[in-house]
């Protein structure tokens, strides 16, 4: 078997078990945006040549990997993830390096895909249909579920690890091979995954990676005529290109897009929960997350209070290096991002009142970084800009409302569904924010930045395409139902 020629961080793409490298002979160079001086690592910038070949390799496996038990396929996964859990630091530590997050978030986001592995890996000793009664007393007439096929899967920078093994996961534990083209701004951190799985032994082609720019690899995924289905997380343009793309052709897709989550606090919630939840669910990860609070939604009677303790703790919040002991937010991932965020911050200013933070950092230990102050507006508007598109960064708006009906419709006034929050101790709030929410995930006295692996993830409206991941909801993706009637 084939392995890196060297323990780097320079990659290849891997295609039918073998570290290869572009016919472009083109790489593209990943730096620390906390220090662009640190060069992490290297990956190809493929053509659709590399691409056409990962793809011929995934269709070559796909049946002798349809063919294995569900139980074999499980002893892979387990096997993987025990490798990524023994290299648990040094994933974290490549990860922080190449977009920013802290070290400890990056920890936690490597326990996640060990975690992921190891449930869909019992996935495999699960049920995969169902019995049901034939009117035709001599036949038996029952569910079974076939997979689709080849899988593109399209994965962003901002969980280089979770995001990619909870779509390959149940993607290969349902039987289907893949071909992964992750973001390139995290793609050296998403290599390391992919070395894991190969050390697990999986069978040459099952699962592939091709890196390189969306307009050539992702867009290429969506048209090839053998890719049966394609997973895609990132923003709203794209995506929708992509579904327009393999929709046009017939191919099943699965879009998970953007958020602009609300968080509702009632004038009987738990302030300093709220505080809490509204700081780490608004800009943990430098706020880079699809379902990271952004605006903030706050009653009349307790918005003076609330908006007085969430300033004073904003501003404590240390911002730095993510791999320096202390730091509680790292950088943008990029110079794109940093400016995209600074922009909506102009933009802040002229719609509302800045209360905290508004620029980008400066100093000896910022000037090499991409560094912006984690910032909080007063005096929004629902039809003010930021509070109406995503922002992907460490911005907070404030709204004032009198009642709960009204903050619920100020937090649908969006064209997004995917996660909101609500703090109250009142449980008929609680039930009427339940019912009346438009989003994915509603989540009660909590940060609007959580999900569970075990449980179904996706949006309403604009955030996806109304299909659902993560759980035992991803095999309603990833394979088809086929009935069976034996006479």
């Amino acid at each position: 078997m084939a392995v890196q020629t060297e323990k780097s961080n320079r990659f290849l793409n891997f295609i039918n078990g073998e570290w290869v490298a572009s016919d472009t002979n083109e790489v593209i160079t990943n730096r620390n945006p906390a220090n662009t001086d640190d060069v992490v690592g290297q990956v190809q910038k493929s053509s659709l040549e590399d691409l056409n070949n990962a793809v011929a390799a995934a269709k070559t496996a796909k049946k002798e990997w349809k063919n294995l038990s569900g139980a074999a396929r499980g002893q892979y996964l387990f096997k993987a993830a025990d490798i990524l859990e023994s290299r648990q630091e040094e994933v974290a530590e490549c990860m922080t390096r190449e977009m920013g997050k802290t070290y400890p978030e990056a920890k936690g986001e490597t326990a996640r895909g060990v975690a992921i592995l190891r449930y869909y890996a019992g996935e495999g000793m699960r049920k995969v249909g169902d019995v049901i009664p034939s009117s035709d007393s001599e036949a038996l007439m029952f569910t079974t579920r076939a997979p689709l096929g080849v899988v593109g899967v399209i994965t962003p920078w901002n969980f280089p690890v979770a995001i990619p093994v909870w779509k390959t996961a149940p993607a290969l534990i349902y039987g289907n091979t893949i071909v992964l083209k992750p973001a390139s701004e995290a793609a050296v951190t998403c290599g390391k995954v992919m070395e894991c799985l190969q050390e697990a032994g999986i069978p040459a082609g099952v699962i592939n990676m091709v890196t390189g720019p969306g307009s050539v690899i992702g867009q290429g995924l969506a048209e090839h005529p053998d890719v049966n289905g394609i997973t895609f997380t990132g923003s709203n343009k794209v995506g929708k290109n992509i579904g327009q793309t393999a929709l046009a052709r017939g191919a099943k897709y699965q879009l998970e897009m953007g958020g602009k989550n609300p968080v509702i606090v009632a004038s009987d919630a738990d302030l300093d929960l709220a505080v809490d939840a509204t700081i780490s669910g608004g800009l943990k990860s430098t706020g880079q997350k699809c379902t990271a609070t952004s605006r903030v939604i706050v009653q009349s009677d307790v918005y003076e209070t609330f908006k007085e303790k969430l300033v004073a703790k904003v501003k404590e919040i240390s911002v730095g290096d993510g791999m320096k002991e202390g730091t509680w937010m790292g950088p943008s991932v990029s110079e794109t991002q940093l400016n995209t965020v600074l922009s909506y911050i102009e933009k802040g200013k002229e719609e509302g009142t800045l209360l905290c933070g508004g620029e980008k950092l400066s100093g000896e230990e910022y000037e090499k970084g991409y560094f912006v102050a984690p910032t909080v507006f007063d005096d929004i508007t629902t039809d003010a800009t930021i509070a109406q598109e995503e922002i992907f960064g460490p911005v907070l708006a404030l709204m004032k409302v009198d009642d709960l009906e009204e903050a619920i419709e100020l937090a649908n006034d969006v064209e997004y569904g995917l996660s909101a929050s609500i703090f109250t101790t009142n449980i008929q709030k609680m039930l009427s924010f339940i019912d009346d929410m438009d989003a994915g995930l509603v989540r009660i006295n909590a940060e609007s930045a959580g999900v569970e692996l075990q449980a179904p993830f996706g949006g309403m409206k604009q955030s996806s395409s109304h299909s659902r991941e993560q759980g035992e909801a991803a095999k309603e993706f990833f394979t088809s139902i086929k009935t069976v009637f034996v006479k």
